[in-house]
């Protein structure tokens, strides 16, 4: 199978002006939701704002967050001074192929809109995930959600999916990996609102608050080494994973690593996750 729709979301296509009437809506519709209709702060902003606008030539840069509700993306790009309507700086996002790429339209929508589809339950190998290595590799900006899905309950991060961890260990150049926390956005679209289901339109007079930490930083020769050592000393099951898809090392290592590496960013974002528990009450 061929990957979904990608002319779409070609720079080029019809000269650009296609994607750009989608990022002035949809960023139109951002700003309107974080900051009209509901009160955004950001803790750390400038961090992320200046890795956006620059960073080393070739560098990409990676953000990770938890997934509070189905509006995360976008709306957490709308807070006042972000550049939501910049179609070169506009991050690509890992989404949902079963919720986002149901049709042609809603397919040719979110391709415009710089998603690409990843079906859950394929593996952190399919189709898709090459081409989000291949936008890394231009040193673009991607963003996950390593949670995998949206969890709105009140508590600690989930355990990480890998898919975040292969595509820092396989890009060419190691991206810059920027953790972000967020709370609010449960309650501007719940999951179970009227009968159980999501509100027509996201609700109003609700607080968000996002959290922007440091870039976390990997010593990947050093991991991979031990990663090579630990997997000599354990029994793990085999997916057949092809060892030339991350550097040569088999498939028991590449599972230690990814392992290691999503544990560390588990890590940093449950820290972040208290630090914005204590940042929401000095606030009160």
């Amino acid at each position: 199978m061929g990957r979904k729709m990608e002319w779409a979301g070609r720079a080029n296509h019809m000269g650009g002006i296609p994607r750009k009437l989608v990022f002035m809506a949809v960023g139109a519709f951002a700003k309107a939701v974080a900051t009209l209709l509901n009160s955004t702060s950001v803790h750390n902003a400038d961090t992320l704002i200046r890795l956006v606008r620059s960073r080393p030539p070739g560098v990409p840069l990676l953000t990770v967050s938890n997934h509070m509700s189905t509006l995360d993306d976008p709306v957490m790009w709308g807070f006042k001074g972000f550049p939501s309507f910049d179609t070169k700086l506009a991050r690509w996002v890992l989404a949902a192929e079963d919720i986002c790429f149901k049709n042609a339209l809603l397919s040719y929508f979110f391709r415009l809109g710089k998603c690409i589809p990843i079906t859950r339950g394929a593996g952190i190998y399919q189709e898709h995930m090459d081409e989000a290595l291949g936008r890394l590799s231009d040193g673009a900006w991607l963003h996950t959600f390593p949670e995998g899905k949206v969890s709105q309950e009140d508590g600690p991060i989930r355990r990480l999916k890998w898919g975040t961890a292969s595509l820092i260990v396989r890009a060419p150049v190691t991206p810059i990996v920027l953790p972000i926390v967020h709370h609010g956005f449960e309650e501007v679209m719940p999951e179970k609102f009227l009968g159980g289901r999501r509100p027509p339109f996201p609700l109003w007079n609700k607080n968000i608050n996002i959290i922007v930490g440091e870039p976390i930083e990997f010593d990947l020769p050093k991991m991979r080494q031990t990663a090579i050592s630990m997997s000599r000393n354990l029994s793990l099951p085999t997916a057949g994973w092809h060892s030339a898809s991350s550097n040569g090392m088999d498939e028991g290592a590449q599972r230690c690593l990814y392992a290691t590496i999503s544990e560390q960013i588990q890590t940093v974002m449950d820290s972040l996750r208290s630090f914005s528990r204590s940042f929401l009450k000095s606030k009160v």
